[in-house]
């Protein structure tokens, strides 16, 4: 049995687990638009019920807010993208305060444009007409002191999430890989053996002997998908019949037959057939 995302290894899967960057982003976006929805349906909920004690028509307040909602959500990538834009450090902290504060002027224009936009043909469908603006500019002021407000919220709701974002993938980028891997079962015990503590295989029968921490324990495999399994992993057969890992050589006496003997940083020798001697 193996542990890890390839045979006979252990490591990490997309290189971090957890919440990543990306699921982070959508979490956080997803959570920040429900609140916008939420917060635009108890308004209108608030509204109608006055409108209806007044004995006014109660579809008006849900289409005013509604179209307020869409047009923010459209609004709101260009607020994200503002954010990542005009922020310390790519700013000093006066010239991004300056630079978000003009932002607000074309923020509130294009919200009133786009609501004018779905609120005119809603009126038309329903038998009345849509007066956004009575001449004097009111509709425009008015719209702007709450616009403000909103770009300020949205700005510094875009900028925690986006704070929270960066340091998921930084930690994801600081956490270290998963140490490769052999998962041995013993009996009722199942050693999970790093693969740089495995100094030789050898092949018997059915199963095969892995020389760990000077003791040998034997492991359902044969030693050839063994071998396919740990060549990634530095592992080279030196005989028929054993692998050796790489690392683990600390020197190589060849006889004149072209066999060799290999002596291990443990201090073990073993046997090479000269079959096997490019692989070294």
């Amino acid at each position: 049995m193996t542990d890890g995302p390839k045979a006979g290894t252990s490591g990490g899967r997309d290189g971090t687990s957890g919440i990543g960057p990306a699921r982070a982003r959508a979490i956080a976006v997803g959570i920040f638009g429900l609140a916008v929805a939420i917060q635009g349906v108890s308004n209108a909920s608030s509204a109608v019920t006055d409108r209806l004690r007044d004995g006014l028509a109660a579809w008006e307040p849900w289409c005013w807010e509604l179209t307020s909602i869409a047009a923010l959500l459209v609004l709101a990538p260009l607020v994200w993208r503002a954010v990542k834009l005009f922020r310390p450090p790519r700013l000093g902290w006066p010239a991004a305060v300056a630079a978000h504060a003009a932002l607000t002027v074309p923020f509130s224009l294009a919200h009133s444009g786009l609501m004018i936009a779905l609120r005119t043909p809603i009126y038309a469908f329903m038998g009345a007409r849509y007066v956004f603006n009575d001449g004097s500019g009111h509709g425009l002021l008015y719209e702007y002191r709450k616009d403000v407000a909103t770009y300020v919220e949205f700005a510094l709701a875009f900028a925690l999430i986006q704070w929270i974002v960066a340091r998921a993938g930084q930690a994801g980028r600081a956490r270290p890989p998963e140490e490769a891997a052999l998962l041995v079962p013993d009996g009722a015990v199942t050693h999970r053996i790093p693969l740089h503590e495995i100094d030789q295989v050898a092949a018997a029968g059915n199963y095969v002997e892995l020389a760990w921490r000077g003791r040998v324990l034997l492991h359902r495999a044969t030693l050839a998908a063994l071998e396919a399994e740990l060549g990634a992993h530095g592992f080279v057969r030196i005989h028929r019949s054993r692998l050796v890992r790489r690392a683990a050589i600390r020197r190589i006496e060849t006889r004149q037959s072209g066999d060799f003997e290999l002596e291990l940083a443990n201090g073990a020798r073993v046997k090479g057939s000269r079959r096997y001697r490019a692989g070294l």
